[in-house]
């Protein structure tokens, strides 16, 4: 018991990364390269994919207004982030923090459920990147068979249960999803998606195998990563220019085409969205029993905003951390809420939030003005984005790798740095290895809710690992200090709960039972090879 509730200093914790192995990360990383890192990660699937899923099945218009509701949240979380990762400049992000002021055992709670959220977020942007390289094969004549292009797994769309294969929805004439109405077992009256079936009324299910062009961009970053920071941080710089670029010019352009018509109904699915375990406190349900609303819109898309967590993950190889860290996180998230918000509005006001494309919303919106030159455009701006997101994700993940078997949680080999490179490799070739799996096997609904539940747990306990250094140890040099005293992270805390309730209870089960699959693993393994059980103290 005082093992699990033993925290580290920050001295030892400095002190390990001077010492571990002989080897040592560069520092090579200046503000501009961790915003760009930043920037690299937030902008993507968020702007690319999801907002299509979510205008379309939960918000509508109203998506503008999830977006100030997550990025809010965010703003709080990030002065938490900005505070912890000047004061304690090493790789390892929330699970060092939690080391520190919470204890062993939730250092460990808080490292496991950063794997679930890096990891299942990179597979959910592999997702979205063979979406979009689709597309763009698809224009080109070379479209990718069905068969190695979709997981194997979807959720029907009507009851929300897993199953093998997909289930195709009719459409209208307008190109809307097709809906009928249905009265349950206890007479209750909903309306359900309107699905293909075949002579004998048995809805048709198409089966495929795996994900094939998720798995290989999977491979090809791992590959980029192993080969060393700089060029991974260099590689990014130029991805993150050309992506913003064609972000911008779908803002510019797509200014032109939007028809305020489609913003009269705002929020067709109302304000809340606000659940608790199954059972909605404010507002109403999707056909497949999952709540839907504006609140319901920003816990789903708040995952889009992992990338300023990103950046602290890189704290060892920053050349100030205590100047640039903060500089990368608060710069990063800035930039790409303004971009987020000005985006959904443009899409949702180009098409009508019912017909939006789930899969590729914005270069479909396009495709739909018959611009083909500009679709393809917006489709390897879009490819080219999500793949820095793809490599600052499956980065992030190696140096949490790397942070936990430092500790001992974790098999040694994950520690080692190539000798030439000086990259966590075996992390990274572990990180690659999940992502290629996930990323070919699961669905986006699955990934993307996740990937949104995860992120909201880690801020929570970031802030309140702030909280709790603010009470206990007021005196600790804090070179970046966030404003509004305690109260900040009191409200970062505040909000992502509120978030983390208007996700289904689905999610919330999930969530526990990966936790409860980590608390068995800690206690097999990582409490009696922790280093900490070597140390003296209490």
């Amino acid at each position: 018991m005082n093992q699990i509730f033993r925290t580290k200093s920050l001295e030892h914790v400095m002190a390990e990364t001077e010492t571990e192995g002989g080897e040592r990360l560069k520092r090579v990383l200046g503000p501009w390269s961790l915003t760009a890192l930043g920037i690299g990660a937030i902008i993507g699937t968020g702007i690319f994919v999801l907002v299509g899923q979510a205008a379309r099945d939960i918000t509508g218009p109203s998506l503008m207004l999830s977006f100030v509701v997550a990025g809010l949240a965010c703003i709080f979380a990030a002065l938490c982030y900005a505070e912890f990762a000047s004061m304690a400049p090493v790789a390892g992000s929330a699970y060092t923090y939690a080391y520190l002021t919470l204890g062993e055992l939730m250092a460990w709670v808080i490292g496991w459920d950063l794997v679930l959220e890096y990891a299942v977020a990179s597979c959910t942007v592999a997702h979205g990147w063979s979406k979009y390289l689709g597309k763009l094969l698809a224009m080109m004549g070379m479209a990718v068979p069905g068969v190695v292009h979709e997981a194997p797994f979807s959720l029907h769309p009507n009851t929300g249960e897993v199953i093998v294969g997909h289930v195709e929805k009719l459409k209208d004439d307008q190109g809307n999803d097709r809906k009928i109405k249905e009265v349950d077992a206890s007479g209750k009256e909903r309306e359900i998606f309107d699905l293909k079936k075949d002579a004998s009324g048995k809805e048709v299910v198409t089966h495929t195998y795996l994900d094939l062009p998720a798995a290989l961009v999977a491979i090809a970053i791992t590959a980029i990563l192993v080969k060393g920071i700089k060029e991974s941080a260099g590689f990014n710089a130029l991805m993150v220019g050309i992506k913003v670029s064609v972000v911008l010019l779908v803002i510019g352009v797509g200014a032109h085409y939007v028809d305020p018509k489609n913003w009269e109904n705002f929020a067709p699915y109302g304000y809340g969205g606000l659940s608790f375990f199954g059972h909605v406190v404010w507002g109403e349900l999707r056909p497949n029993g999952l709540p839907r609303g504006m609140l319901a819109g920003a816990a789903m898309i708040f995952f889009a905003y992992l990338g300023f967590d990103a950046v602290s993950t890189n704290a060892e190889e920053a050349k100030n951390p205590k100047r640039d860290l903060p500089i990368g996180i608060i710069g990063s998230l800035l930039i790409c809420t303004i971009l987020y918000i000005a985006v959904a509005g443009v899409l949702t006001g180009m098409v009508p939030f019912g017909q939006i494309d789930k899969d590729a919303p914005v270069a479909d919106a396009f495709a739909r003005l018959n611009m083909p030159w500009f679709t393809a455009l917006i489709i390897i701006g879009a490819v080219t984005g999500i793949t820095s997101v793809l490599l600052v994700m499956m980065l992030g993940q190696a140096r949490i790798f790397l942070a936990m078997a430092r500790d001992g949680l974790l098999p040694k080999a994950l520690t080692a740095v190539h000798p030439k490179f000086k990259t966590p490799w075996w992390a990274t070739l572990l990180t690659g290895l999940l992502v290629a799996l996930g990323g070919s096997l699961l669905p986006l609904d699955i990934l993307a809710d996740l990937t949104s539940i995860g992120t909201l747990f880690a801020f929570v306990v970031v802030c309140a690992a702030v909280l709790v250094l603010r009470i206990t140890k007021p005196e600790m040099e804090r070179p970046f200090k966030a404003p509004l005293g305690i109260a900040t992270p009191i409200i970062g805390i505040a909000l992502c709960l509120l978030l983390m309730f208007s996700l289904s209870w689905e999610n919330w089960a999930r969530l526990i039972i990966w936790l409860l699959v980590g608390m068995c693993i800690y206690f097999g393994y990582g409490a009696w090879h922790s280093k900490l059980r070597n140390l003296p103290g209490k």
